[in-house]
């Protein structure tokens, strides 16, 4: 029976130590009763104390108390009739309400304005009209009933700012308890969406003093959040973020016009904890305690939370017991008996600015073996990941911290390029729209080209170069032996899309750019049928509308594996990749017969790199120059300045003319 503990365990009960959860019987109405005093219920009683005596009949379940027929027994009303009465005096009951009439009246008008595409505009505005001269003044006896708070939400999302406003205002006062109401939260989502920043900075400063209570609330946390994370100015997200830090941080905000009482007031805890070291401990303390609570309630979605967890992580002393404190957990949720095997927070983390900032912290500092843990979490969520705009440098710090390539390369890279696909056109598919992302990208490219600037933006590689200071003391593989290793995972399937899709990746300059770095940094069996791949693309003439030497990227990737490597900047050389490329030797047998015509056209420095290529042969580089020489005029004409066209002429034809001399 539920309820009840059993005393003893069988014999042959198995070893569990965990005791076991007792639930609260809920009892019924009849075992309430039963379990009441006879006092109360003396009509149950056969005796005579005014009970019903029963007859010899009717226990023999041959009449009635009248000593009539059961079978004859018919119900005064039909069950028709009852619902009629039940429904009418609902109606009674509704009409006896306070604004009953005004509600029924704005529902009706709600109910037609829903139906956006059958509304007439015109007919639309009247509507409108019609419904605030209706809620004008009584907009709070709206909001509070499921139903009523509908036709608020029509109301601004077809009102003016102006009516709008007039909303706001008069429910400024109300804003915390509609976020706890479970309709009303949806009103406050609609004001600070349809609103402008005017309406925003009314609503907002509502929050002010309330923000640790409202965090925990479970129905105002989640629409808190989405305020802090989509709507809040800089300014407001540091007055609701240093609420985490302590009760003072609360005390001087709880006025609707707070938002004015410290314009000045950040959110960084290093400056505040530099400024006033005395109050160190108290606020550690106190935040802490307030992540571990949302934490263990398992609401780790939240961007506030990432935010607070990224700042008292960054004060914290590396190596220190609350730093490692920090770091189990991160690991706490991680669950293996768990269906998914836990890790929501981890999964939840990677995918905001400051998530993911701490996560590839965490991984930059935590061991090999919560590296593997870290990383292990991720496992359904790569593909995801990688086309995040945050998520995807918790991937590159998983390529780019740990020793154990062999795990981070299957974990990350396997899983990024789809290689447990079998259908092959699925999995070049897949590459290729990784190719053209913008985000996912990076994962891909970096074990290839590292932190080049067409690659990594100024932001990444601030973040990046964080992990990179910190790995220096926590990993002992060196930077370029854990990228050689990496690159066995890519060289075959980036080798395969180059040679299967060559044609498709030269439309644009970043699959242009994949196919120079695949070709210069990787090493494969199938690297020479890439090669010939792409030097196909340069067949035909190159005057000829749609070809590759009319693309300026395709030009400057052609031009790039025919020197043999990329061009260093710092030593303002070319760095010839090991082992040698040897590109030109298969591009220029197809450019041959139309050479004249590439010097000539917006890909000529191909032709100049041609002669300029310490990858070349020398007997190549001199039949180059006899073709040139035959068509010396066209490259000539080709150099001059035209001023009826107000062309300078072509550069590269120039130099060849040069080195031609």
């Amino acid at each position: 029976m539920s309820g009840v503990k059993r005393k003893e365990a069988p014999l042959k009960a198995s070893k569990d130590v965990k005791k076991q959860k007792v639930t609260e019987h809920k009892s019924s109405r009849l075992e309430k009763a039963a379990a009441a005093d006879e006092d109360d219920f003396d009509s149950f009683s056969g005796e005579n104390n005014g009970g019903v005596a029963v007859t010899n009949d009717q226990a023999n379940g041959k009449g009635n108390a009248n000593g009539e027929d059961p079978k004859k027994f018919k119900l005064e009303t039909s069950s028709a009739e009852a619902h009629a009465k039940q429904r009418a005096l609902a109606k009674e009951r509704k009409a006896a309400k306070p604004n009953a009439d005004v509600i029924q009246r704005s529902k009706k008008i709600w109910e037609r304005l829903r139906r956006k595409s059958h509304v007439p505009k015109e007919e639309r505005k009247q509507l409108v009209e019609e419904l605030f001269t209706i809620i004008n003044g009584r907009v709070r006896d709206f909001v509070f009933k499921h139903d009523s708070v509908r036709v608020i939400q029509c109301a601004l999302k077809y009102a003016n700012q102006e009516q709008r406003r007039m909303i706001v205002d008069e429910l400024q006062a109300d804003i915390r308890p509609l976020v706890e109401s479970r309709y009303g939260k949806f009103l406050v989502a609609k004001m600070v969406v349809e609103g402008d920043q005017a309406i925003r900075d009314i609503i907002i400063p509502q929050f002010y003093g309330h923000v640790k209570r409202l965090a925990n609330h479970p129905e105002a946390s989640w629409i808190v959040d989405d305020i802090y994370r989509q709507v809040a100015s800089t300014q407001q997200k540091a007055c609701m973020l240093r609420e985490w830090y302590g009760p003072e941080f609360a005390l001087f905000q709880k006025k609707p016009d707070a938002k004015t009482a410290a314009p000045d007031a950040g959110a960084d805890l290093a400056k505040i904890l530099q400024e006033s070291p005395e109050k160190r401990k108290p606020i550690l303390q106190h935040l802490f305690q307030l992540i571990n609570s949302l934490v263990q309630k398992k609401m780790t979605g939240f961007t506030m939370l990432h935010d607070a967890m990224l700042q008292y992580f960054l004060v914290l002393t590396p190596g220190s017991e609350e730093h490692n404190e920090v770091l189990e957990l991160l690991k706490s949720d991680i669950d293996k008996e768990a269906e998914n095997g836990g890790g929501d927070m981890l999964r939840n983390l990677a995918f905001t600015k400051s998530g993911s900032r701490l996560v590839c912290l965490a991984i930059a500092y935590g061991s090999a073996k919560d590296r593997k843990i870290i990383l292990k979490c991720y496992k359904d969520t790569v593909e995801l990941m990688a086309y995040d705009q945050y998520a995807k440098l918790v991937l590159i710090a998983g390529l780019d911290v740990p020793d154990d390539t062999k795990m981070s390369g299957r974990a990350i890279l396997h899983e990024v390029l789809g290689q447990n696909i079998e259908d092959v056109e699925q999995r070049l598919d897949r590459m290729e729209q990784i190719i053209a992302s913008t985000n996912a990208r990076l994962p891909v490219l970096y074990p290839l080209a590292g932190m080049a600037k067409w690659l990594v933006n100024d932001q990444d590689m601030a973040s990046l170069a964080e992990i990179h200071e910190i790995r220096n003391t926590t990993s002992k593989k060196a930077p370029e032996v854990r990228r050689k290793d990496l690159l066995e995972y890519l060289s075959a399937p980036l080798l395969e899309l180059v040679s299967q899709r060559a044609s498709n990746l030269v439309q644009s300059s970043f699959g242009c750019q994949c196919i120079s770095e695949t070709l210069l940094e990787t090493q494969s069996d199938a690297k020479a049928d890439a090669k010939k791949a792409v030097a196909d693309l340069a067949a035909g003439d190159p005057t000829e509308d749609g070809h590759v030497a009319k693309n300026s990227a395709a030009g400057r990737m052609l031009k790039t594996l025919v020197l043999g490597g990329s061009f260093d900047p710092a030593t303002k050389t070319t760095k010839l990749a090991e082992p040698r490329l040897g590109f030109a030797e298969v591009l220029y047998p197809i450019i041959k017969d139309h050479l004249v015509q590439w010097a000539c056209s917006d890909s000529s420095f191909v032709v100049v790199a041609l002669l300029e290529s310490e990858d070349m042969d020398q007997k190549l580089r001199k039949d180059v120059k006899a073709v040139l020489a035959k068509g010396k005029k066209k490259i000539e004409a080709a150099a001059k300045p035209d001023a009826a066209k107000k062309t300078k002429g072509n550069a590269g034809a120039r130099i060849l003319l040069e080195k031609m001399a």
